[in-house]
């Protein structure tokens, strides 16, 4: 895990800096399964994970809640039959963070495929 991991939600901190427009497209690159969104004018990363079933939405819910805890930085989850869907942004600072986008890769590792 990287420092940022470490440092229990830098992002959290009012003043931490946004991702810039020339950081974007790099980072996205690096998440391919994630779609940029605005919502309410706030930039957010989105994935939607699909599930044979109810209880397997459930259980990486569950696994995303846990990293959620465990660094201090918590994202939308909507869990609905077979899909799971995951919004990384930073709410204090009204954008996206270098960690949302670690955190999204994190989640990522988190999947197993129905």
């Amino acid at each position: 895990m990287s420092d940022d991991f470490q440092q229990k939600c830098e992002a959290c901190r009012a003043g931490a800096p946004q991702v810039s427009d020339e950081e974007l497209p790099g980072l996205i690159r690096a998440i391919p399964d994630w779609t940029p969104v605005v919502v309410d004018g706030v930039l957010q990363l989105r994935r939607v994970y699909q599930f044979k079933n109810f209880a397997q939405a459930w259980a990486m819910c569950d696994r995303v809640a846990a990293l959620a805890e465990e660094v201090g930085h918590h994202p939308a989850l909507l869990l609905e039959w077979g899909k799971l869907t995951v919004s990384w942004w930073t709410h204090k600072i009204g954008g996206l963070h270098k960690m949302d986008f670690e955190l999204a890769a994190k989640t990522d590792s988190l999947f197993t495929p129905s």
